[in-house]
C-alpha cells in the first residue's frame, strides 16, 4: 500500500506543478488583471468571454491552497490576482454578495445573487486568509457568509434557498444552469455551502457558524440522502423530492466532504453518524463505477444514464475512494488508483489541463471548454492537493 500511495503522490505532484497550475498561470491570466473567462475545447482562448464568479472563486481557492502547501511565489501572485478581481469587480458594494458574472472589461453582466456562487467566494477568501493571514480576506469571507445567512437561510423549514435578485428579492428563475430544475432547494447548493462554511470555520471558530455546519450535516443525513444511499438532487421549500435523478459524481464528492466537516467539528457522536452515512453514499456511488476504473456521470434509473466520464467526477472519485480506503475491506485504494490511471490515459490534454470529458470509448471531448464558466482547476487541483496533504 505504501508503495502505491508513494507513486500516486509523486504522479499527482507532477501533474499539479507541471500541468494544471502552469496552464492557469501562463494561459488564463489576463495581463490587464484577473483571469480570462473561457478557452474552448481545442485550446483556443476567447479573451472577450464573460467572466464567472464561480470560476474566479475556484481559482482563488486553488492557488491559495497551492501556495499554502507548496509555498511558491507565483502561486501567491495568482491567488492575489483572483482575490483582487473578486474584491474590486465581483463584490457588490451596494447590496453585498457577489455578481454572477462580469463582462470581459470587468463591468457587471448578470447581477443576480446565486448562493452557490457566494459560497464559493466564502471558500476562496477563507483559504486565501488561511494561506496568507491577510485579515481583509477573512473579513470578506465573513461578510459573504452573513449575506448567505441573512438572505438564503430558511429559518422555518431548514436549509437554504437557491437565488435572489441583486437586491435580495425573490427571483423567478433560480436555476444554476439551463440543465437544472427550477426548484427552491438543491443538493448541489447545500453541498457547496457546507464546503464554504467548513473552510471558513477552519479559520474562524464562530459558534453560529458551527451550529449551521451541524445543521447542514443533519440536513444531508435526514433530508438529502435517500434510503438507497444516493443523494436526492432537487427539492421544494418543504423538502419534498422533485426528481429521481442520480449524480454519481456528487455522491462520491459528498462522501468525503461530509466526513471532512464532521472531523473538523470534533464531535464524536456526530462523526460516527456521518461516517456511517458517508459509507452508504460511497457504496451507492459505486453503481456508476465502470470496469475501466472510471465513473459515469448521471441519469435516472428508469430512463438512461449519461455514460460520459466527466473530468470533475473522476477527480472526486479518486478523493472519495481514498477517503474510504481506511477500511480494511472494499479495495478502495485500488479503485482510487485505477481511476487515476483512467485520468492519465484519457483526460489529461497533451497541450495542458484536462478535457471536459471522455466518452464510453475513451475518446476525449473537444467540444466543451478546456477552461470556462464551469471548467476550473479546483476539482483536479484539489484532488492532487488532497493526496499530497492527507495520504
Amino acid at each position: 500500500m505504501n508503495n502505491s500511495i508513494g507513486l500516486l503522490k509523486a504522479e499527482v505532484l507532477s501533474e499539479l506543478e507541471k500541468d494544471i497550475l502552469p496552464f492557469w498561470l501562463d494561459r488564463m491570466q489576463d495581463p490587464a488583471g484577473g483571469f480570462y473567462g473561457q478557452m474552448d475545447g481545442c485550446g483556443r482562448l476567447i479573451p472577450d468571454a464573460p467572466r464567472g464568479g464561480i470560476l474566479c472563486a475556484r481559482i482563488l481557492w486553488t492557488f491559495s491552497s497551492a501556495y499554502r502547501i507548496l509555498g511558491k511565489a507565483e502561486y501567491l501572485s495568482a491567488a492575489r490576482n483572483a482575490f483582487v478581481q473578486i474584491r474590486d469587480k465581483f463584490l457588490d458594494r451596494q447590496f453585498g454578495g457577489i455578481y454572477w458574472s462580469l463582462n470581459a472589461d470587468g463591468s457587471p453582466l448578470d447581477t443576480k445573487k446565486q448562493f452557490y456562487a457566494i459560497a464559493f467566494a466564502v471558500y476562496g477568501c477563507a483559504e486565501f486568509f488561511r494561506a496568507t493571514g491577510e485579515e481583509e480576506a477573512l473579513e470578506m469571507a465573513i461578510s459573504l457568509w452573513r449575506s448567505i445567512e441573512d438572505h438564503s437561510l430558511d429559518v422555518e423549514k431548514g436549509g437554504y434557498i437557491e437565488a435572489c435578485t441583486r437586491d435580495w428579492q425573490p427571483i423567478e428563475d433560480m436555476r444554476l444552469s439551463a440543465k437544472d430544475r427550477n426548484d427552491a432547494k438543491t443538493m448541489n447548493t447545500h453541498l457547496h455551502i457546507l464546503e464554504g462554511y467548513t473552510g471558513l470555520y477552519r479559520v474562524w471558530k464562530d459558534e453560529t457558524l458551527r451550529r449551521r455546519l451541524v445543521e447542514l450535516c443533519d440536513i444531508f443525513m435526514d433530508r438529502i440522502v435517500r434510503p438507497d444511499g444516493h443523494l436526492g438532487l432537487f427539492f421544494d421549500e418543504d423538502w419534498r423530492s422533485q426528481s429521481d435523478m442520480v449524480s454519481f459524481g456528487h455522491d462520491i464528492e459528498a462522501s468525503w466532504l461530509l466526513c471532512e466537516t464532521a472531523e473538523l467539528l470534533d464531535d464524536a457522536v456526530l462523526l460516527a453518524r456521518v461516517r456511517d452515512c458517508c459509507s452508504r453514499i460511497a457504496n451507492a456511488a459505486l453503481e456508476g463505477l465502470q470496469p475501466d476504473g472510471s465513473m459515469i456521470y448521471e441519469g435516472t434509473p428508469a430512463a438512461s444514464f449519461d455514460t460520459d466520464r466527466h473530468w470533475w467526477v473522476q477527480a472526486e472519485t479518486v478523493v472519495g475512494c481514498l477517503n474510504q480506503s481506511q477500511k480494511p475491506s472494499g479495495g478502495w485504494l485500488n479503485k482510487a488508483i485505477r481511476c487515476w490511471d483512467y485520468i492519465k490515459n484519457h483526460l489529461i490534454a497533451p497541450d495542458g489541463e484536462w478535457y471536459w470529458s471522455a466518452d464510453a470509448e475513451g475518446i476525449p471531448n473537444t467540444r466543451d471548454d478546456r477552461a470556462g464558466f464551469w471548467k476550473c482547476p479546483y476539482h483536479n487541483g484539489r484532488m492532487c492537493m488532497e493526496v499530497l496533504e492527507k495520504y
